[in-house]
């Protein structure tokens, strides 16, 4: 691979990981289209997305925990069904027609952003109940572990907007999710992992610049970026990425 393509991809990983670490969220959807884009096979850039996903979120997980910004209570159901069918959807993805599903994908980003810069966070006067929390927890972390392994997305773009709906703040509605992606994100890579090879010097230089902008990022959002510039943030970013990938589909 040319060096030229090795420094583009690490400025750009520390870009993004530094950028979708204050949401919360992995930068493997970015990343599998990048990577591809610049040369890497398709298969590799997906598992090589979702493994920064892993030691990327890490550090912002651990940064989230230490400012007290995540909620075990609700994170907990999501990240157990999470990596239970992430496995299940990242060895289904060499066999499913994924024009309908980016589709829906990129229509689902749409809402999702359109939630983040216009929903209203109604905080919930009393808690939701036991049974509610592992309710909605199990269900998003499902779909959320499928859908992710399945695209090798990590699976916060699903779950982000669902807990903030649920009257969590945006910082940690973004704790919780950064949490829940490391572990769904690993679980889909190992699927992935059995199924093609890694370079271990690329994968290598990218987690040290993803590393480096995560926890870049995290801290910026615990101590600067106040919940409601975050949420127009993470609303941009959502729509962008929508119009990206509906682009990308009828190109």
């Amino acid at each position: 691979m040319p060096a030229t393509t090795y420094l583009l991809s690490a400025l750009l990983v520390f870009a993004f990981s530094g950028l979708l670490s204050m949401a919360g969220l992995g930068a493997a959807f970015l990343f599998v289209p990048l990577f591809y884009y610049l040369g890497v096979p398709l298969a590799k850039a997906t598992s090589t997305a979702l493994l920064l996903n892993v030691v990327s979120l890490l550090f912002a997980a651990m940064n989230y925990w230490r400012g007290r910004l995540i909620n075990w209570r609700l994170g907990l159901p999501v990240l157990l069904t999470a990596v239970i069918l992430s496995p299940l959807g990242a060895r289904l993805s060499a066999t499913v027609n994924k024009t309908l599903l980016l589709g829906l994908f990129a229509a689902f980003l749409f809402f999702a952003g359109f939630m983040m810069l216009f929903y209203k966070t109604k905080q919930q006067e009393k808690p939701l109940g036991r049974p509610l929390e592992v309710a909605y927890g199990a269900g998003v972390g499902g779909l959320a572990g499928f859908l992710g392994g399945l695209l090798g997305v990590g699976g916060g773009n699903f779950i982000l907007p669902v807990l903030n709906w649920l009257g969590l703040d945006a910082k940690v509605a973004a704790g919780t999710t950064s949490l829940v992606v490391v572990f769904s994100s690993l679980s889909g890579f190992l699927g992935h992992a059995t199924i093609t090879g890694l370079d271990p010097w690329f994968v290598g230089g990218m987690a040290i610049m993803s590393v480096a902008g995560s926890v870049l990022g995290s801290q910026l959002m615990k101590t600067k970026v106040s919940s409601a510039y975050l949420k127009k943030i993470i609303g941009v970013l959502l729509w962008g990425i929508a119009i990206k990938m509906f682009l990308d589909l009828i190109g």
